[in-house]
This record gives C-alpha cells, structure tokens and sequence, in this order.
C-alpha cells in the first residue's frame, strides 16, 4: 500500500517529467494551511521568472487570510498579470502533486481568466 506522501511525492515527480519533455515554462503552485504561492519558473527549472503569494501585501490589504479559496483565485489572477507583463503568454501547470480541486483549481481558473494559456 502507498502511503499519502508517497503517492503525492510520485505524482509531482510524474507530472514534472512530462513538463520536462515539453521544455515549456511552468506555473507551479505550494499550498500551506495560512496560505498559497505560485511560481512561473523558466524551461531548465533554475530561474524563477515571477511569483505571487497570499503574503504579498496587495493580497494581505484586501483579504486577511491567505488559506482560502478566494486568497487563491486572488494569487492566481495576480501570478497572470505579472506573467504577462514580462511577456509569458503560455505555461504548464505543475500542481505539484495536489488533486486539482479546492485552492489549486481556484488558482488555475483564475489564471486562465486572467489571459494566461496552459
């Protein structure tokens, strides 16, 4: 029997190689119980090009807690502009291992709304 982590740990590490196979720009997302962040890290994975968190304090200013869906709707619109504006128009999504429902669909819905392609 695979334990939890485990089974997260294989499907990150599944979803990571086949984003690696694309060489495309990846939108990877981290969940905590206080709060939510998103990356936009380049083809090779050593440089972090934008980034958004329910600690920035545009965030914190219009909602106090950084746990819930709508923090995440909000970091995910938030990660999109900032990817459009240094010109990224087209990413993979790296949920990183976690079911996509909750924050992180929250997340990449608001993204896509928000003009960036997966």
């Amino acid at each position: 029997m695979i334990r939890k982590k485990q089974a997260h740990l294989r499907r990150a590490k599944q979803t990571r190689a086949r984003i690696a196979e694309q060489t495309a720009l990846r939108l990877t997302v981290h969940r905590s119980n206080l709060h939510i962040y998103a990356q936009v890290i380049d083809a090779t994975g050593s440089k972090v090009i934008v980034s958004a968190s329910s600690l920035d304090k545009e965030v914190r200013a219009e909602l106090p807690n950084g746990g819930n869906v709508k923090a995440a709707a909000l970091v995910g619109k938030r990660i999109a502009e900032k990817a459009r504006a240094k010109g990224v128009e087209a990413v993979a999504f790296d949920r990183a291992g976690y079911q996509y429902h909750g924050r992180v669909k929250a997340l990449a819905e608001a993204a896509r709304e928000a003009g960036l392609q997966f």
